[in-house]
């Protein structure tokens, strides 16, 4: 009835639609009709009839096949459940060989499951097989063959779920038979290997959260990160290797989120970041190796905030960073190195702010920093070598801004600067710290070290060369340590030491060359300490000392040559400062 009642419905409102469309405005009374007229009326009578037949039936069939496929799908998810209750009951069975048919029959259901939810119990029933209890070749009992016969069945059965899970993963998402966009749970899983490589990991979670890495080699080389995550919060990294080898992060994280590494490698190499992040903050390295070698970062996250690195290596060797970011923000480095040489930074930013490094390396020798930025501000340097030596840095910015130095070396030997700027705006300097800028050229940009404090400790531009740089020392407060320009070659550029305090320990210039530029003592007080300009040549440029104060420090130009630097000398008796040896040749008049 109701189907007839909708016909109904639908002829009149075509009927009325029609009558507006022709713009009638009634009907033509008649008394009498033609057989014609009587003709088109059984027609239309008989049209009417059949549509609405057609309807009916239509209806009918609609609700017979929604029965028919209601009554297909129970019939088909009880064939499942039955496949399923049988396929799970051998994976309890003892003999491999019986376990190895369960876990293809749960694969063949999962690919035949009518529905996804199904599917995604199949998938579960996989993954849960891989948490139960399992014994590492490692902690098998020495000299047991019959418990190495076991271990080397289970582990066959292990792989081989492994292998069919990559083996789905790997098809396309649209393909009939691919486990794309499901839950993946390795959740406290023990690995001694697998291979996950070229698998698309997408729409899903990828969960590996306490897991153990015992032996043999994890292999997720090629594998797409395209959504979500990759969880390996809390893992156990005690041997063996995970590769990530030429991974593509396009939208996902991979977390290691207090992860603890005390052997083995986890290996990035080739792995492009382009949204995604790797997540290694709060982990334990004690031991093992992560390589980022020829890593690309274009946008995307290393994240190593709060880390401790009592032992092991982290390197990125080679790694390209175009507008990504790597933190060690607040680690703490007691050990082990970070290996950044030869990397590329051309946008991105590495940043150790707040780090403790106690011991161990961090290393950019021969890096390049084009346009991106290196941070250390407010870092604590007690045991630590970090190198630059040789790096390049055509635009960067490296900050050591408040960081602490009592301890080892920052060595910037011949590295190369035009355009950037090294910024250790109050810093302080005491213990044995030693920071080196021995053979470096500086083409442009700013080196500050502007309020800046010297307790103890060296800074050396022995050799370097200045032909556009400006080197800032302005109100820093000299009170123990050196800093040595010996040899240095000026033609260029600004060095300051405008409103210093030196109060103890030595400035040198000794045989340094100021051809051009400018070397400014504008407005210092020097109540102590030493000033050497033994043997330097003054062919050009500006040394000024306007508005110094003498009061106590050792100023030594003996043998230097050219002309007097400005406002050294005063007038009468007192044209000499007190402290200050001059070359002969620079004595003022008698009177």
């Amino acid at each position: 009835m109701l189907a007839f009642a909708v016909a109904v419905f639908v002829a009149a409102g075509v009927f009325f639609l029609t009558w507006d469309l022709l713009d009638a405005r009634g009907l033509e009374p008649q008394r009498r009709i033609d057989s014609q007229t009587l003709f088109d009326m059984v027609k239309l009578a008989f049209g009417v009839v059949a549509g609405a037949g057609a309807l009916v039936a239509l209806v009918v069939a609609y609700r017979r096949q929604r029965v028919d496929e209601d009554a297909a799908l129970r019939d088909a998810t009880r064939l499942h459940t039955e496949r399923f209750t049988t396929a799970v009951s051998q994976l309890g069975e003892e003999p491999a060989a019986v376990r190895l048919g369960g876990v293809h029959a749960l694969a063949g259901l999962a690919d035949d499951a009518p529905t996804d939810a199904l599917r995604q119990t199949a998938i579960d029933v996989l993954c849960a097989y891989l948490r139960l209890p399992y014994t590492a070749e490692a902690d098998l009992p020495a000299g047991d063959a019959d418990a190495r016969r076991t271990y080397l069945a289970l582990r066959e059965v292990r792989h081989t779920v492994i292998r069919l899970i990559r083996d789905h993963l790997r098809l396309p998402l649209g393909h009939p038979h691919s486990w794309q966009g499901h839950d993946l749970d390795f959740t406290g899983v023990t690995f001694d290997g697998g291979d996950f490589s070229r698998a698309t990991f997408c729409g899903a979670g990828v969960r590996f959260s306490g897991a153990v890495f015992a032996a043999g080699t994890l292999d997720l080389s090629g594998a797409v990160f395209s959504a979500d995550a990759v969880d390996f919060v809390g893992a156990q990294f005690a041997g063996g290797a995970v590769l990530f080898v030429g991974a593509a992060f396009s939208g996902g994280m991979v977390t290691f989120r207090g992860a603890t590494f005390s052997g083995g490698t986890v290996h990035f190499n080739g792995a492009v970041f382009s949204t995604g992040a790797a997540n290694f903050a709060e982990v334990s390295f004690s031991g093992g190796t992560v390589h980022f070698s020829e890593a690309k970062f274009p946008s995307g996250t290393a994240e190593f905030a709060g880390a401790l690195f009592s032992g092991g290596k982290v390197g990125l060797v080679g790694a390209e960073f175009s507008g990504g970011t790597v933190s060690f923000a607040g680690a703490v480095f007691s050990g082990g190195d970070v290996d950044f040489r030869w990397a590329a930074f051309s946008g991105g930013t590495v940043t150790f702010v707040g780090a403790s490094l106690t011991g161990g390396s961090i290393l950019f020798g021969r890096t390049v920093f084009a346009l991106g930025t290196v941070d250390f501000s407010l870092a604590e340097f007690a045991g630590s070598w970090v190198d630059f030596r040789e790096a390049q840095f055509p635009g960067a910015s490296v900050r050591f801004r408040q960081a602490v130095f009592t301890g080892p070396a920052i060595d910037f030997t011949g590295a190369s600067f035009c355009g950037s700027v090294v910024d250790f705006h109050r810093a302080v300097f005491s213990g044995g710290s030693a920071l080196d800028f021995t053979q470096a050229h500086f083409a442009a940009g700013t080196i500050e070290f502007s309020e800046v404090h010297f307790a103890a400790g060296t800074v050396r531009f022995i050799d370097a060369a200045f032909s556009g740089c400006d080197v800032d020392f302005r109100e820093a407060a000299l009170c123990g340590g050196t800093l040595t320009f010996t040899r240095v070659a000026l033609s260029g550029g600004t060095v300051g030491f405008n409103g210093a305090h030196v109060t103890d320990g030595t400035i040198g210039f000794d045989g340094a060359t100021v051809s051009g530029g400018a070397l400014d003592f504008i407005g210092v007080t020097f109540s102590g300490g030493t000033l050497g300009f033994s043997g330097a040549v003054f062919s050009d440029g500006v040394v000024d000392f306007l508005s110094s104060v003498f009061s106590g420090c050792a100023v030594d130009f003996s043998a230097a040559t050219g002309p007097v630097p400005r406002n050294l000398l005063g007038t009468g008796a007192a044209a000499v400062p007190a402290g200050v040896v001059l070359p002969a040749h620079w004595q003022p008049p008698g009177p």
